[in-house]
């Protein structure tokens, strides 16, 4: 079983393409090689394999906080299945995982949504989605300083507030403040759901 998440940025054609292309190639980059794992296409799409599942969750997060932190924000779709078929190129590969998540992805602007699921299991993926659709009420609307203050974060897990104001260059209050107003608590509960439920499929 494996993960793919399909992504673009919203408004492309309104933005400068280097104040968001970099930031997400240096973020993909972290995840895996191009263009086998991850590839860039149409010049605003984007594909991710994520060999975990459990981890498909974290990651979007990751991604969303990462371009919302230079003021960009995105549509994505995870398909969790299996891979039939990999190519030399992820766009090329196939299999349901791949499936799902381009169905998913194309059916995001009907879904009123920025991030959905899809798993093949119908009840699974009404609860996750309307609990993935609560968390990007949140998500949405972090601003810039609460986004870099989430991918310092789940980049550094391990870190104090203390040690992540030294990264961010800011004192451990302001630390605080940034993570009460992305609500990282509750994003990470989130996630931790997740992970729970997605062992059960």
């Amino acid at each position: 079983m494996t993960a793919i998440i399909t992504g673009d940025i919203a408004n492309s054609r309104k933005l400068k393409t280097k104040a968001w292309l970099d930031r997400l190639k240096d973020l993909l980059a972290t995840k895996g090689d191009n263009p086998h794992d991850w590839e860039i296409y149409r010049g605003d799409q984007f594909q991710l394999e994520i060999g975990n599942p459990e981890d498909v969750l974290l990651t979007a997060l990751e991604i969303k906080a990462a371009l919302k932190a230079v003021g960009v924000d995105l549509r994505m779709s995870i398909g969790i299945g299996d891979t039939q078929h990999r190519a030399a190129k992820i766009s090329e590969s196939n299999g349901t995982a791949y499936i799902r998540s381009g169905e998913t992805f194309e059916m995001l602007k009907k879904l009123k949504t920025n991030l959905a699921i899809n798993t093949g299991n119908t009840a699974f993926d009404r609860e996750l989605n309307l609990m993935l659709q609560l968390a990007m009420t949140i998500a949405d609307g972090w601003l810039a300083q609460s986004a870099e203050y989430v991918v310092t974060a789940i980049g550094n897990p391990n870190l104090s507030q203390e040690e992540l104001g030294q990264k961010l260059g800011i004192n451990q209050a302001a630390v605080s403040r940034r993570h009460k107003r992305a609500q990282f608590d509750l994003m990470m509960d989130v996630d931790a759901y997740f992970r729970d439920k997605i062992k059960t499929l």
